[in-house]
């Protein structure tokens, strides 16, 4: 499998090609959640638009749309929105905005940390760091 430009490495899970490792362990999880009756359902690759298409001055500008690593739907019939990352780009976050502005759906940022125990939230392990550096 090859790399993407953010050095990790694509991921092959019942034939669903994963952007890296960790989101392909995330599926794997969330496949053992919905067998397990935790979670009514989830779906991969959902698309959210941001930004709907416009013209200006003669130019036609497209759509700006999040598409978001998974969406699940849980057993109360909330949904949440999941993207798992190793850290955050500048684009991710103005999308971020945008989508927290457009969608009622709980948006989870995720990441794979050993230290911690597992899954957390990427905003939880930036301030658990920011802790750490202030009490060293």
């Amino acid at each position: 499998m090859s790399k993407t430009k953010y050095g990790s490495k694509k991921t092959e899970v019942d034939g669903h090609t994963f952007d890296s490792k960790a989101e392909a362990r995330y599926y794997e999880q969330l496949k053992w959640l919905l067998a397990n009756k935790q979670i009514r359902s989830f779906r991969l690759q959902p698309r959210y638009t941001l930004l709907e298409s416009f013209k200006k001055n003669g130019k036609t500008f497209r759509k700006t749309e999040y598409i978001a690593d998974f969406e699940i739907t849980h057993l109360d019939g909330s949904i949440e929105v999941v993207d798992v990352k190793g850290y955050e780009t500048p684009v991710f976050a103005l999308k971020r905005k945008l989508f927290e502005k457009s969608y009622p759906h709980k948006l989870s940022i995720v990441t794979y940390n050993k230290k911690y125990g597992g899954w957390i939230e990427l905003d939880k392990l930036k301030k658990f760091r920011r802790q750490v550096k202030k009490n060293e």
